[in-house]
């Protein structure tokens, strides 16, 4: 083996190691967001069980839910939340956005559009809300409802790139079709 041989060797050596290093750093990071997670779960789901929780532990727990993709146990969450709040107050708009999320995991469409409408009527610029009901009218094939929403996000968010994309790709949907 030459020298030009060992050097190649040592930076071939020197880049795994690089590329295994980055790897457990990166697995190390998913564990830790991970344990997290599920240790707020525990410590939600104990304390929910024994006593009467408020609005934000039970829509941080169905948060939880959602991120897991476990819809059902989310939306009960929500509506707890839902029935704690006297009034229709802005700050539950995240909550029905949340709920409308759960029913949307679901592909229950119509429910998830009505979560997102009381959203939206609670807090008029909550633009995430409005995103998310402009996905649910795409996917019950109502794509000039969807544009029109599109385009009430872009009038108050006029750099969100979701509503940017989205409404751009139904306006060429919308001239392809009319041709």
């Amino acid at each position: 083996m030459d020298f030009s041989d060992k050097n190649l060797l040592t930076v071939y050596l020197a880049a795994f190691m690089l590329l295994l290093s980055v790897a457990a750093v990166s697995i190390l990071r998913q564990i830790l967001k991970t344990q997290k997670i599920e240790n707020a779960l525990n410590k939600l789901e104990k304390k929910l069980k024994t006593e009467r929780g408020t609005i934000p532990e039970y829509y941080e727990l169905g948060s939880i839910y959602l991120e897991k993709k476990m819809f059902i146990q989310a939306i009960a969450m929500f509506k707890k939340a839902i029935k704690m709040e006297d009034g229709e107050s802005p700050e539950m708009s995240p909550v029905y956005n949340a709920l409308g999320y759960a029913y949307f995991g679901q592909e229950q469409y119509d429910l998830a559009i009505r979560q997102y409408k009381e959203a939206i009527k609670l807090e008029p610029e909550y633009v995430m809300a409005m995103n998310n009901l402009g996905h649910a009218y795409e996917q019950k094939k109502l794509p000039s409802q969807a544009l029109d929403i599109y385009d009430r996000a872009l009038e108050i968010e006029p750099d969100n790139e979701t509503a940017k994309r989205r409404s751009e790709s139904l306006r060429r949907r919308l001239v392809v079709s009319s041709k």
